[in-house]
């Protein structure tokens, strides 16, 4: 990952970033563990966090999570997205559209979920490879 995507993840200045890499800044163990969070890949944070990822989906309204993408694949490195897939019960829509920045909070890592419901044709490859979560 290069400095300027960390940074961006991270929310720092990439000159912050540069300043603590070549040791002219110290980095406050806040900073530290900001920077730790966005350096893992999306697989690692889902597998520290997978009842929680799973009680969120269910409390904000969805149901039969999945996972596809490159965690799927097994080819996800620091700065993917993890790509989630759930069924939403029209009654849960409104609950549903706080799932994606609850995740994000939760996992530190970029978050797309999106519901089955809209899924056409042209959809065929995320419903062929998302694994149950």
């Amino acid at each position: 990952m290069t400095q300027d995507r960390l940074a961006e993840l991270a929310g720092v200045a990439q000159s912050n970033l540069s300043a603590i890499e070549s040791g002219k800044r110290a980095a406050t163990p806040q900073m530290l563990a900001r920077l730790r969070r966005h350096m893992r890949r999306p697989s690692e944070a889902l597998e520290q966090y997978r009842d929680e990822v799973r009680q969120a989906i269910s409390e904000c309204g969805a149901c039969n999570p999945r996972v596809f993408g490159s965690v799927a694949r097994g080819t996800d490195v620091p700065g993917s997205d993890l790509d989630l897939l759930v069924t939403v019960p029209p009654e849960a829509a409104w609950r549903f559209v706080s799932l994606k920045p609850r995740l994000v909070a939760l996992l530190g890592v970029d978050v797309d979920v999106i519901s089955d419901n809209g899924l056409t044709d042209k959809h065929r490859a995320i419903v062929r490879e998302a694994r149950p979560l």
